[in-house]
C-alpha cells in the first residue's frame, strides 16, 4: 500500500517562501508519476506541478518561475519549493503518486499566505 505524508505547510507573508515535502513509503518516487495538486476553498483541485519517472518536470502557468518540483530518490521524497508566494496560493496542497492508472493521495498540508 502506497502511503504519502506531506509536511512543510504553514502561514507565510506575501513574498515569502515555503518548502513542502512528500515522504513516500517504499521506493516509488523514482518510478511513479509524482505530482503536487492544491485546492483552495470553494474551488476545484488543480494540478500545480509534476515530475515523471524520467525526471521531466512541468509546472502550471500560475506558478511557473516561482515554484519548483524536485525529488530525492534516496529519501523517497518529493519536494515543492515555493517562492514569491501570493495570497492566491493559499490552499491545501496534496501530493499524488500515479502508477498503472491508480492514484494515491496524501492527506494534504495547509498553506496560508497572509499579511
Amino acid at each position: 500500500q502506497v502511503q504519502l505524508v506531506e509536511s512543510g505547510g504553514g502561514v507565510v507573508q506575501p513574498g515569502g517562501s515555503l518548502r513542502l515535502s512528500c515522504a513516500a513509503s517504499g521506493n516509488i518516487v523514482s518510478r511513479y508519476f509524482m505530482a503536487w495538486h492544491r485546492q483552495a476553498p470553494g474551488k476545484q483541485r488543480e494540478l500545480v506541478a509534476h515530475i515523471t519517472s524520467d525526471g521531466i518536470t512541468n509546472h502550471a502557468d500560475s506558478v511557473k518561475g516561482r515554484f519548483t518540483i524536485s525529488r530525492d530518490n534516496a529519501k523517497n521524497t518529493v519536494y515543492l519549493q515555493m517562492n514569491s508566494l501570493k495570497a492566491e496560493d493559499t490552499a491545501v496542497y496534496y501530493c499524488k503518486a500515479t502508477w498503472l492508472g491508480y492514484n494515491y493521495w496524501g492527506q494534504g498540508t495547509q498553506v496560508t499566505v497572509s499579511s
